[in-house]
């Protein structure tokens, strides 16, 4: 057996190779010219296309928000019938969040998104063609398995393509194709809402961006970090070069991720992430990804109509109420990401979660009284819940993903970001069954009160464990890792 000075000497003289193949690829690009311009270009293209993910992330968290009322008229459903349904989803998604952490390390980042939007086309289609409500559960958790592993995959590849000074915006472009995926999903609920089987083809049109995702990911890059780590040095030079446009530029971040290279550990295996240093980003990335859930935007997004309709609401006016928080969404997330390289994800988040706690508080005691909202109430209503989606999908909605994809290294980052994703879908799928049994026990008003006691809960959490980011390159955030200044009191 080779004793562990031998594998240090092994191992040494890989990396020594590495890097004298990676720098003589390098010496090809000093003869070529100046196109940062245009590599700016390629990047939002590349992110734009990964973000078609979120999109599709969107469009079937939301699409069962209008389709709900539909299918329970369908299939005669129980409240907790209702609840598996909506929650089939997240189930899968737990499980699509976990195992393409591997999947994206093996086979890399741009072949394990092509194989979830495949994944995505077939689901879709069963939803829609579903005979019985047990069949719409299993192809709704297929379907959670492509938006689980969606989740883990395009933060991460498109946080590896981006240079620091864009990765926030460019990233969080994952957010807002979900912002609008939910409001096109709210739009065609809206639209096709009529006959009891009016559900099916609100499932259908899921199919067609993913369609456009497979076939988009085949004209992008594969991660040039990714890459490296699999000793395809000529083929990363060559993406860096496409994605930073100046052969400056590609040396200083080659020589910055192979020194970053040196330093890991290799295999990264997930008994790597049990190591002290790690865990304040563990604690970061996992309590804002627990606490995105529990702080409750898919309460509205999932069960507003059905909220809304109980509390004397007509269905289409309830469904109408949806589309509005569609808008809000969608136009939120845009400010944030205009905004999280400027402000910063940290102090972005401790600005705006007091206002989505206080937001929920007033459209609790909308609901104190027992008759139908009208005049002042509807008014306060509407106000108080596009409030909470301003001030919550502003901040931790906008910053989840992002953080999550930024605080690990590279040879741990898939599954520590399937860790972070399981736990957001984990925690969705524990809001998603208990809600309406949470308003049958608590009434509505307790139940909007409860979450915004939870968004409390979420400020402290950032003030206390949550650094800032911003601006930082992936290299210089595991260096404070492994430094032990990964604290907000260091930022």
């Amino acid at each position: 057996m080779a004793t562990a000075s031998t594998m240090d000497r092994v191992d040494t003289g890989s990396r020594s190779e590495t890097h004298q193949r990676a720098f003589a690829a390098m010496s090809e690009l000093e003869q070529l010219g100046d196109h940062r311009d245009s590599a700016r270009r390629y990047v939002l293209i590349a992110a734009v296309v990964a973000a078609v993910g979120g999109l599709l992330f969107g469009y079937d968290t939301g699409i069962i928000a209008s389709a709900l009322i539909f299918v329970t008229q369908t299939f005669s459903l129980s409240t907790a019938g209702q609840e598996w349904v909506a929650a089939a989803l997240n189930i899968g998604a737990i499980f699509g969040a976990i195992f393409s952490g591997p999947v994206s390390d093996k086979w890399g980042r741009r072949p394990a998104i092509m194989l979830a939007a495949a994944i995505f086309m077939v689901a879709s289609v069963g939803c829609a063609e579903a005979p019985s409500v047990s069949i719409l559960f299993f192809a709704r958790l297929w379907l959670g398995v492509a938006i689980g592993g969606t989740t883990q995959i395009v933060p991460v590849y498109v946080a590896e393509l981006a240079p620091s000074d864009r990765r926030g915006g460019l990233v969080s472009l994952f957010q807002l194709a979900f912002s609008l995926g939910l409001l096109l999903a709210f739009f065609v609920g809206y639209e096709l809402s009529g006959s009891s089987e009016c559900w099916r083809p609100m499932f259908l049109l899921g199919a067609v961006p993913a369609l456009f995702l497979a076939l988009g990911m085949l004209l992008l890059p594969e991660s040039p970090r990714w890459l490296l780590h699999h000793q395809q040095e000529q083929h990363a030079v060559s993406t860096l070069y496409k994605l930073r446009g100046h052969h400056e530029t590609v040396r200083h971040k080659l020589k910055a991720v192979l020194a970053s290279e040196d330093t890991e550990v290799r295999g990264g295996g997930w008994a790597e992430l049990k190591r002290p240093w790690l865990r304040p980003a563990l604690i970061a990335a996992l309590g804002i990804a627990a606490l995105s859930q529990l702080s409750g935007p898919n309460v509205i997004v999932y069960y507003a109509p059905i909220i809304f309709s109980q509390a004397g609401l007509a269905h289409s006016a309830a469904l109408l109420t949806s589309v509005s928080v569609g808008v809000t969404s969608t136009l939120t997330t845009a400010m944030g990401i205009a905004l999280i390289d400027k402000v910063g994800r940290r102090r972005m988040m401790l600005v705006m979660l007091p206002f989505a706690a206080l937001s929920l508080f007033l459209l609790g005691a909308v609901f104190l009284s027992s008759t139908p909202p009208s005049g002042f109430r509807m008014a306060l209503m509407v106000a108080s819940l596009l409030g909470y989606i301003f001030f919550n999908f502003g901040s931790l909605s906008v910053a989840v993903w992002l953080v999550a994809a930024e605080v690990f290294p590279l040879a741990i980052r898939s599954k520590a970001m399937g860790m972070a994703s399981a736990t957001v879908w984990f925690s969705d799928t524990i809001v998603s069954l208990v809600t309406l049994s949470l308003v049958e026990m608590m009434g509505t008003t307790g139940t909007f009160w409860l979450f915004g006691a939870v968004n409390v809960i979420s400020y402290l959490f950032v003030w206390k464990y949550v650094p800032e980011t911003v601006g930082t390159s992936l290299e210089e955030i595991e260096a404070s890792l492994r430094s032990g200044t990964f604290h907000p009191s260091e930022k």
